[in-house]
């Protein structure tokens, strides 16, 4: 009998809900669990987060990549990043497989409207952009920060360029204010429409470069000035102040948020979900909330983040933390579940929406697995063997309180919270259990987890196309400070033609939007070269001469730059299919391959 009363209870629990609710996922960039004041936090107040938090269910075991963009193709997809294709934050390893359907498209088919706000970090061109993927309204930026390579030239935190629906556009004020007040404005919109919203706000703080506004900058110098920070260097104090500050501004734009949709009377149909990419950039060098790590690394601290979530009207259990390993490819299945959208789609991750019910527990034996490719430090030019690739070796597992990091240290979190002790040679049947799960991970995903993207050039969706060196495969280049000094690394893009035509290549060293000389420096002074050449070549088989598959050549390869040439074009017959493209910029000591290519089909 009690069997049918709870039935009927959940019945009728279930049938009161919202059809559609509204969603609404806030990702902070490089914010760390240590950077809440709930957190005990000492330096910082977050009295928006706190007052959240203390609404929401509380994900405590809660689990991303170390990096950004992997976190950010799981999130989209529900899928690992070996198998989502986004690895990495650049080289060409961060961009979103075509042919897999995104968060979006999963709510927009379902009749939402769909908007993003900040930072997309999963390709800056088609078919890799917001907009390919399902969004109906865009105001992002490209790559892993403002300052990028491919970001609007000189954009600095206050009044920049974005891109807006496929256009650029200047927006005025922070940041920050920008990215929120432009998801209230789409909130309101869709709203008034009628339709339910799934909006997607990215901001890209506090990331670095590490600018604050000035009221938040002051605020955390104020309390860093107190006696009991007295020991602590200048030179710290001033980069928390700024990063801090930057957390203190997006918990006031998350207060905001919150004002506005009771006001608007969205509050309590709408699912709110805040967390971070990935763990805390400063917390080991000032409170790291009793873990070891930070940032791109797979200790505890690079990756377990804050998760809230909160749905008023939505039959949730009571606000509480929830125990059990979680991870953010469980966050598209779940909200799928929560917003009754049906898919015959198989994710990596599971559904949490029976945990949020209160229905049952995230299973005890759950095991997950953490791996992404590593940044290439040293490469300055192309390489078969790039740490960019993706090693069954390089991993983690996490099992109960149990970690196996990289297949040679194992910690055991219950006793060594701080992972302090290496207890490899301790425990042969725990380590046998996670080498099994490891195995049978990679056996899974490993055959497709270095498959290369192709941009797409000369289809009717971008044409032309602006390439920049962040999509260089496993050749880092994505900071626009690199640029500035003329940094000399080479490196070639992996594209698909979509058509048979005629094509131009403009090979620039600065983007259109300065349009620097060639041999000029920076506005600061910076990277004069004495660049006389410019080279241009395609090959299908990247050098390679394989049986009669011969690479592309073309007569007039070589053309020489004047003291005043802004770019060099070379032109090309092309057909339907992929190529690679390759490029340098050469001198007496210089040699480098062209940052920006402006790609036209005639």
């Amino acid at each position: 009998m009690n069997f049918f009363r709870s039935a009927l209870f959940f019945l009728l629990i279930t049938a009161s809900l919202p059809a559609k609710p509204n969603v609404i996922v806030v990702m902070t960039d490089d914010q760390g669990y240590p950077e809440l004041s709930v957190h005990g936090n000492p330096i910082l107040k977050t009295p928006n987060l706190d007052r959240l938090h203390g609404q929401s269910l509380r994900l405590e075991d809660y689990h991303v990549s170390p990096m950004c963009a992997p976190t950010r193709g799981q999130l989209m997809t529900g899928l690992d990043a070996a198998r989502n294709g986004a690895t990495n934050v650049s080289s060409g390893r961060a961009l979103l497989r075509p042919e897999i359907p995104t968060m979006a498209n999963f709510f927009g088919d379902a009749g939402y409207t769909t908007g993003i706000f900040g930072k997309w970090h999963l390709g800056a061109n088609y078919p890799f952009r917001p907009e390919d993927r399902g969004f109906d309204e865009t105001v992002w930026f490209p790559s892993s920060h403002i300052g990028s390579v491919p970001d609007y030239w000189g954009n600095d935190y206050f009044d920049d360029t974005y891109i807006n629906n496929g256009k650029l556009k200047q927006y005025k004020g922070y940041c920050t204010d920008v990215f929120f007040e432009e998801a209230l404005s789409f909130i309101k919109q869709s709203a008034e429409s009628g339709k339910p919203f799934l909006a997607y706000i990215a901001p890209n703080t506090p990331h670095g470069p590490l600018v604050a506004k000035k009221e938040d900058e002051k605020a955390i110098a104020e309390i860093l000035a107190q006696e009991e920070f007295a020991n602590m260097g200048r030179g710290l104090k001033a980069r928390l102040a700024d990063y801090l500050g930057m957390v203190r501004n997006i918990d006031t734009n998350m207060g905001a948020l919150m004002k506005f949709l009771s006001n608007e009377g969205l509050r309590d149909d709408t699912i709110v979900v805040f967390q971070t990419d990935n763990g805390s950039t400063h917390g080991p060098l000032y409170y790291n909330a009793g873990m070891r790590g930070m940032k791109t690394e797979l200790w505890e601290g690079g990756h377990r983040v804050p998760c809230l979530i909160s749905w008023p009207n939505g039959g949730l259990a009571k606000p509480q933390a929830i125990d059990g390993l979680t991870q953010v490819q469980d966050m598209l299945p779940t909200l799928l579940d929560l917003c009754n959208i049906l898919t015959d789609r198989k994710f990596d991750g599971m559904s949490l929406a029976p945990v949020l019910r209160g229905r049952t527990t995230v299973p005890e034996d759950r095991m997950l697995v953490i791996n992404y490719s590593r940044m290439p430090g040293f490469v300055n030019y192309p390489t078969p063997f790039a740490q960019t690739l993706m090693y069954r070796n390089q991993g983690e597992v996490l099992w109960k309180r149990w970690r196996l990091l990289e297949d040679r240290e194992l910690y055991n979190l219950e006793t060594d919270p701080l992972q302090a002790t290496n207890v490899i040679d301790k425990h042969p049947k725990v380590l046998a259990k996670l080498r099994n799960r490891l195995d049978e991970w990679w056996a899974d995903v490993g055959p497709h987890a270095n498959d290369v993207q192709r941009v797409v050039i000369g289809s009717e969706h971008e044409n032309p196309s602006r390439l920049t060196g962040c999509e260089w495969l496993d050749v880092f280049i994505d900071q626009q400070r690199q640029i500035r000094v003329g940094q000399q690394k080479s490196g070639y893009w992996m594209l698909e033609v979509a058509e048979d035509g005629e094509y131009d290549f403009e090979l620039r060293r600065w983007p259109k939007e300065i349009d620097r000389p060639i041999i000029a420096p920076s506005e600061g002074g910076q990277g004069a070269m004495d660049i006389d050449t410019a080279s241009f070549y395609l090959s299908d088989y990247h050098h390679l001469d394989i049986g009669d598959k011969r690479p592309y050549r073309f007569e007039g390869l070589n053309k020489s730059v004047g003291p005043n040439d802004t770019s060099i074009t070379f032109t090309a017959q092309l057909k339907k299919g992929p190529i690679a493209l390759h490029t340098w910029f050469r001198g007496e000591s210089t040699i480098l391959s062209a940052y920006y290519v402006y790609v036209t089909r005639n």
